[in-house]
């Protein structure tokens, strides 16, 4: 398995440089496409006729304000992959709502780069919300990016956090072309008391000789832990030095929607390292 197409959020938030860059650093270190999708946020919602005519200058001005920040997006983002070399790089001005309009790209790409909501911006909710969707819907492995701190490099120092699900699976095959580049990878699967360590070890050889037959040297080892997942795995990342999180992102039905579980969802609020997740 090999990434061929990433895909980047572009939009006019100070953190879609820093997001930029990540894409950019690893379409050139994997050799693949560069997608950038800036929507618009644009909605076609019906109006009745009694006041369409008021509306319709309003929303010509809308939408010209609104394409005119997608389409400077593009313009930065085409400037940028030129100034570093990108081979191949598309830039897409995308008139539609921006979860839908991330999800539908996401389909046609083999991994997204975003980033995390900052709770103490304008509209947080909102992003965080779009993170979340298109985790939940992408169909494909999702990069998210810590709105706080500098990362140098994403991926070549790796934790990968294993609980022999099918969210773990799911993740571990999906950060494969990232894992072959890595200089070490980490896979630790904790272990909260109930679960017999016994069972867990037996798992991880089999896991190891799979990694092996992938070309990816790991070490692995179960742990134990008596605090929360999230706060697990980022209080294991800070001590290892690591610059990514593999981990499988857990999703439950809610009446007519999909949520995120509460340590997925607990992770994505408190994250300090990049992330990679897969439902």
């Amino acid at each position: 398995m090999t990434y061929r197409s990433l895909l980047v959020f572009l939009d006019q938030d100070p953190l879609c440089a820093a997001r930029t860059q990540i894409a950019i650093q690893l379409a050139m270190a994997l050799d693949c496409h560069l997608v950038g999708v800036a929507p618009t946020g644009l909605v076609n919602l019906p109006v009745s006729q009694q006041i369409a005519p008021s509306l319709e200058k309003l929303s010509a001005m809308a939408w010209s304000a609104l394409r005119g920040q997608a389409e400077q997006a593009t313009e930065r983002f085409r400037q940028e992959c030129r100034a570093a070399g990108v081979k191949s790089v598309e830039a897409v001005v995308d008139e539609s709502d921006q979860a839908q309009s991330l999800v539908r790209h996401a389909h046609c790409s083999d991994l997204t780069v975003m980033t995390q909501a900052d709770p103490t911006a304008p509209g947080h909710r909102v992003a965080q919300s779009l993170v979340e969707q298109v985790v939940l819907y992408g169909a494909r492995p999702t990069l998210i990016l810590p709105y706080a701190g500098r990362f140098a490099t994403v991926g070549r120092n790796v934790l990968v956090a294993w609980d022999d699900s099918r969210e773990a699976a799911r993740a571990l095959s999906d950060a494969l072309p990232l894992l072959r580049l890595a200089e070490r990878v980490q896979v630790i699967s904790w272990s909260d008391g109930g679960t017999d360590v016994k069972t867990l070890r037996p798992r991880l050889a089999a896991l190891s000789q799979w990694l092996k037959w992938q070309g990816v040297s790991a070490d692995l080892r179960v742990e134990a832990s008596e605090i929360g997942v999230a706060d697990t795995m980022l209080s294991r990342a800070a001590d290892l030095s690591a610059d990514l999180i593999v981990m499988g992102a857990y999703g439950h039905a809610r009446w007519t929607e999909r949520v995120l579980g509460g340590a997925t969802r607990g992770l994505l609020t408190t994250m300090t390292v990049p992330v990679l997740m897969s439902h």
